[in-house]
C-alpha cells in the first residue's frame, strides 16, 4: 500500500506491505449537511444554552473577539464574516469591535500573518491585534492556585467572544472553549501554573470532566466572564465540518462529542511501529506544536518499537525553554527528572517528549538539521520511506505497523 502524509506545504509517500498494515487511522465517517461558512451560519441561528448571540449584544458595547494564533489550525477568516453579520445585525458598529490573537506563549504576528488569519474583510473593518501579557488586569487566583491575569483589552471590553477549533489536546483533554483565554490571553506565570497539573493522572487526552487543567482553566475563565463561544470541529482537510455556539461550557462539550464521534480511533492491538504526520502545515511549524501527533501515537506503539515522526518544524523546536531543556540534558531520562523536581513552561513538553522516547525508539523526517536532531535524541531521516525502511531493519520484516496522517487530532484506543 502507498501511503500519502504531509509535512509542512508538501507530502512524502510511504510503501507497505499489505499484511503488515494493522490500519491506517483516518476520521470515522460521520454524515453532516453542511460546511464551511454555511455550517458556521447555522451554529450562530441555533445556539446551545443560550440566547442568539444578537440578542445578547448590545450598540455601542466594546466586544472582543479571541481567536487562535498562527501556530494553530483554526480558519479564523471562514467564520469571522458570518460572526461580523451577526453582531451588526444586533446594530454594533465596527469602530467597537476588536479581534484578539491569542499568543499564550507564543511569538507575536507579522502583519501579513494577521491579515490571513482574520481574512481580508475583518483586517479591514475592524481592529486585530495581538494579546499583549506585558499589560494585564489581575481578576483572581482560582482554588488551585492558578493566577488570573488576562489581556487588559479583553478584561475591559464589555462583551468576550471566544473562537477556536475543537481537537485533542495532550493534558488538558481537549482543545477549544475556555482555552481561548487561559492559556491564551493570559501571563506567563498564569500558564505555568495551570499547566503545572498536567503531571496529575486525569490530565490526558479525551478527558475533560475530570481533568484539573481543564476545570482549573474554566474557573478561572468564570472569573472573567464569556458571553458566547463559537468553535469549530475540522476534518482531516482543515475543511470545518461541525460549528458550536452558545454557552462557554455546554456549547464545547457538545464540540467534544463531535469529535470523538469522528476522530477516536479503536485499535486491536499496539502496533511495532507507528507512522505519525501532524497532517502538514501549520500544525507541523515547530516541534513544540508536532509533539501533540507524537503524544497521541504513543497510544498506538507498543514498548520497545518505533515512532517515525512527520513534520516540517521549519522553525526548529519553537520554544527557547523547550530547546533549553534539551540542550542541557545527556539523556531522556534527565529531562524527566528535571520536570519532576520543578516544573517549568516549555519544559513540560520536553518531559512529554522525552518519555515517549523511554518507551520507543523516535525517528525524525523533518526540515532539521540531522545533526541538531541527533542532538535532541531521535535519529534524523530524509524521506518517510527511508525511515520505515530502518525501522524493518531493526525489527523485523514482520513488524505491525500503524499509519496516522492526523496524529494531532487522531486518538488511538486499544478496543478492550
Amino acid at each position: 500500500m502507498k501511503i500519502e502524509l504531509g509535512i509542512g506545504q508538501r507530502t512524502q509517500a510511504v510503501e507497505i506491505a499489505d499484511e503488515n498494515i494493522i490500519d491506517v487511522l483516518t476520521p470515522n465517517p460521520v454524515k453532516y449537511d453542511l460546511m464551511g461558512e454555511d455550517e458556521v451560519k447555522r451554529a450562530l441561528a441555533a445556539p446551545i444554552a443560550s440566547p442568539r448571540l444578537k440578542d445578547i449584544v448590545k450598540p455601542g458595547e466594546k466586544i472582543v473577539m479571541i481567536t487562535s494564533d498562527i501556530s494553530r489550525p483554526m480558519p479564523t477568516w471562514v467564520v469571522m464574516p458570518a460572526l461580523l453579520d451577526e453582531l451588526y445585525a444586533a446594530g454594533c458598529k465596527a469602530e467597537d469591535l476588536t479581534l484578539v490573537f491569542a499568543l499564550g506563549s507564543h511569538r507575536k504576528h507579522t502583519k501579513e500573518e494577521m491579515i490571513h488569519l482574520a481574512g481580508e474583510r475583518a483586517f479591514n473593518e475592524i481592529r486585530c491585534i495581538d494579546g499583549d501579557s506585558s499589560d494585564v488586569v489581575h481578576v483572581g487566583v482560582t482554588s488551585r492556585g492558578t493566577p488570573v491575569d488576562i489581556v487588559r483589552e479583553v478584561v475591559e471590553a464589555d462583551r468576550r467572544i471566544c473562537i477556536g477549533n475543537i481537537e485533542y489536546h495532550y493534558f488538558a483533554g481537549y482543545s477549544g472553549g475556555a482555552k481561548a483565554i487561559m492559556p491564551g490571553v493570559s501571563t506567563w506565570d498564569a500558564i505555568q501554573s495551570n499547566h503545572s497539573m498536567m503531571v496529575q493522572a486525569e490530565a490526558h487526552a479525551g478527558n475533560i470532566d475530570t481533568n484539573p487543567v481543564r476545570l482549573d482553566i474554566e474557573e478561572a475563565v468564570d472569573m472573567v466572564g464569556v458571553d458566547f463561544i463559537l468553535n469549530v470541529v475540522l476534518n482531516e482537510h482543515k475543511e470545518i465540518v461541525y460549528a458550536v455556539a452558545g454557552d462557554l461550557v455546554k456549547a464545547h462539550r457538545d464540540g467534544c462529542a463531535y469529535l470523538d464521534k469522528l476522530y477516536t480511533k479503536k485499535i486491536p492491538q499496539q502496533a511495532d511501529i507507528v507512522i505519525v504526520s501532524q497532517g502538514g502545515a501549520p500544525k507541523d511549524l515547530n516541534l513544540y506544536q508536532t509533539q501533540k501527533a507524537l503524544d497521541n501515537s504513543k497510544h498506538a506503539v507498543r514498548d520497545g518499537g518505533v515512532i517515525i515522526l512527520v513534520g516540517s518544524c521549519k522553525e526548529g523546536l519553537g520554544n527557547p525553554v523547550f530547546e533549553q531543556w534539551f540542550e542541557e540534558a545527556e539523556k531522556p531520562q534527565d529531562i524527566v527528572d528535571r520536570l519532576n523536581a520543578k516544573f517549568a513552561l516549555g519544559g513540560h513538553k520536553a518531559s512529554a517528549v522525552a518519555q515517549v522516547m523511554l518507551r520507543a525508539d523516535i525517528y525524525m523526517v523533518s526540515d532539521m538539521e540531522p545533526d541538531y536532531v541527533r542532538s535532541i535524541f531521535m535519529t534524523p531521516y530524509a524521506t518517510v520511506q527511508e525511515a520505515y525502511d530502518a525501522a524493518v531493519g531493526k525489527l523485523g520484516k514482520d513488524a505491525k505497523v500503524i499509519v496516522m496522517p492526523y496524529g494531532g487530532s487522531t486518538l488511538p484506543k486499544v478496543a478492550k
